[in-house]
C-alpha cells in the first residue's frame, strides 16, 4: 500500500504541477495582451501629446497674431482720428470762407451771370432774396459808376 500511496502521490503532484504549468502560461499569455495593450496605449498618448503641442503652438501662432492686428488696428484708429481733425479743421475753413461776405458776393455775381434770377441765387447761396438783390444792385451801381 506505501507503493500505491506514493504512485497516487507522484500523480497527483504531477497532476498539481501541470495545472500550475497551466496556471503560468495562462497568465503570461494575459501578461501578453497586457504588455501589447499598454503599447498602443501610449501610442495613442504619444500621439495625443503631439496633437495637444500642435494645437498649442496654433493657439500661440493665433494670440501672436490677435497682438499684431490689434496694434495694427490701434495705429490705423490714430491715423484715422488725426485725418478726421484734418478734415474738420479743413472744413471749418472751407466754412468760413464760404460766409465770407467776398465769397458770397462772388457767387451771386457769378450765378447773375450764368442767367439764374435772385430767387435761384438766394436758395444755391443760402441767403435770403432780399440780401441778394442789395448785392446785385451794387454791383450795378460799382458798374455804372
Amino acid at each position: 500500500m506505501n507503493t500505491s500511496l506514493l504512485l497516487i502521490l507522484i500523480v497527483l503532484s504531477s497532476l498539481l504541477e501541470l495545472l500550475i504549468l497551466a496556471g503560468v502560461l495562462f497568465f503570461y499569455r494575459r501578461l501578453k495582451k497586457s504588455e501589447g495593450l499598454m503599447g498602443v496605449l501610449q501610442d495613442n498618448q504619444a500621439k495625443l501629446l503631439a496633437r495637444i503641442e500642435t494645437n498649442a503652438r496654433l493657439e500661440r501662432d493665433i494670440v501672436n497674431s490677435f497682438a499684431q492686428r490689434q496694434a495694427e488696428l490701434e495705429e490705423l484708429n490714430e491715423k484715422l482720428e488725426d485725418r478726421a481733425q484734418t478734415l474738420r479743421r479743413l472744413l471749418e475753413q472751407a466754412e468760413g470762407i464760404t460766409r465770407s461776405p467776398q465769397f458770397l458776393r462772388e457767387i451771386i455775381l457769378n450765378g447773375r451771370k450764368k442767367g439764374y434770377n435772385a430767387h435761384q441765387i438766394a436758395r444755391n447761396a443760402g441767403l435770403s432774396v432780399d440780401e441778394v438783390e442789395l448785392i446785385l444792385a451794387q454791383a450795378e451801381q460799382e458798374k455804372n459808376s
